[in-house]
């Protein structure tokens, strides 16, 4: 069985073709500039050179054909005919309260996309397209959206009402949403295989960090908390959010530093995080560097970052009552074995106690980091969003 994955951006269109009996990819491709000048298509086919096509692409369903020439092409392609596909699995951000889980495309569930365009206006409305597209030209194709959200919304309502007017919550749907969930359902199936037992049987905290990172509560394979809020700017400190603040803050900055209204939110989102603190750079490999270099602000970035994480990881393990594992993954938390030490030292009371030569050896493969006598255990686990949409998909239509 054939899954295709689309991932439509703004301006962008992500696709990988996996195999499902292997879980191999087949194909992956990238569709760039929609809508703008120097549109290009890179796609790749498993084992073959990258393949570069330059070419006008106005919108979602001229990426969409596009994509379908690439895997159809009798060179550099990877099917015969669009038959093969059996369906195709679309990442979606927000699902609101009413996705609370991946589903199989109606009319019903692109009225529950278009409901969320207000809480991801860049996402959300190109992520339709990208629905509408698909099923414009493989009309015969079964299309299931996965939403990033879903995974979150088995979370009680004490960890997802916020503290403000309940009538905000039942006019506006203001609450607790968490973004990642994709990521950190695939890391809570991955870890409990790792572990050798079921999710059912775990208490683990996932932390994917990385330009954007938030950390998850999983108690018995569901969700219980998680760091970001209505949108992906609540939580830890980040490459360029803000995360968690006095929301006083707002109000403060428009009058004492003469921001305008208008652009408080995008001072927050793309000037503030690591990149504010440090003035160097939202990327941790250049903040690590500058840091061995002696640059203060740089290492105030890094412990700021570090010192959240931690303070995540123990509210987290009061919230399950305990924790079986901590789980690292994507960019920062797959790669930097500093940051995974700095955050695991001083959580020995939770028994959990890192081992530095294991820590020290890994980079982006799963393993274990921890000691032989530490009760929680420490991992590394490379996340893959993209077979995680696959799975999803492959599930629903089977069924």
């Amino acid at each position: 069985m054939k899954i295709l994955v689309v991932n439509c951006g703004s301006s962008s269109l992500k696709y990988q073709v996996f195999e499902m009996t292997t879980k191999e990819v087949l194909a992956k491709g990238l569709v760039e500039r929609i809508g703008l000048t120097g549109s290009s298509l890179s796609h790749r086919r498993e084992g073959r050179d990258k393949t570069e096509i330059s070419g006008d692409v106005p919108n979602h369903t001229a990426a969409v054909r596009i994509m379908i020439d690439a895997l159809l092409h009798p060179e550099y392609g990877v099917v015969r005919s669009l038959d093969e596909i059996d369906a195709v699995g679309h990442r979606v951000v927000h699902g609101g309260p009413r996705a609370v889980q991946s589903m199989l495309v109606t009319d019903e569930v692109k009225e529950i996309i278009h409901e969320c365009f207000s809480f991801a206006p860049l996402h959300n409305p190109a992520n339709l397209a990208g629905i509408n597209a698909c099923e414009q030209l493989m009309p015969a194709t079964p299309q299931v959206a996965v939403f990033d959200t879903s995974f979150h919304q088995t979370m009680p309502p004490e960890a997802y009402i916020y503290g403000i007017p309940y009538e905000l919550y039942e006019n506006y749907g203001i609450r607790r949403y968490g973004f990642h969930g994709t990521s950190h359902k695939f890391i809570t199936l991955r870890a409990a295989a790792f572990l050798g037992c079921e999710p059912a049987d775990l208490k683990l905290i996932s932390c994917h960090l990385g330009n954007g990172s938030s950390l998850a509560a999983v108690r018995h394979g569901q969700c219980v908390d998680t760091s970001m809020g209505l949108t992906p700017l609540e939580g830890l400190v980040m490459g360029t959010r803000s995360g968690n603040m006095d929301p006083s803050i707002v109000s403060y900055i428009i009058e004492k530093a003469n921001i305008p209204e208008a652009q408080v939110n995008d001072y927050l989102n793309k000037k503030s995080g690591v990149l504010g603190i440090s003035g160097v750079s939202s990327d941790f490999r250049d903040l690590e560097e500058a840091a061995a270099g002696g640059n203060k602000r740089a290492q105030l970035a890094l412990d700021i970052f570090a010192y959240n994480v931690k303070k995540f990881i123990g509210a987290y393990a009061a919230a399950m009552d305990g924790v079986d594992a901590i789980a690292f993954t994507a960019g920062l938390g797959e790669n930097s074995a500093a940051m995974r030490g700095q955050i695991c030292a001083g959580l020995e009371f939770l028994g959990a106690r890192l081992d530095k030569a294991r820590n020290g050896a890994v980079r982006s493969r799963e393993a274990l980091i921890s000691s032989d006598d530490s009760t929680c255990k420490i991992l590394v686990v490379p996340t893959n969003e993209e077979l995680m949409i696959a799975m999803d998909t492959h599930e629903i239509i089977s069924a």
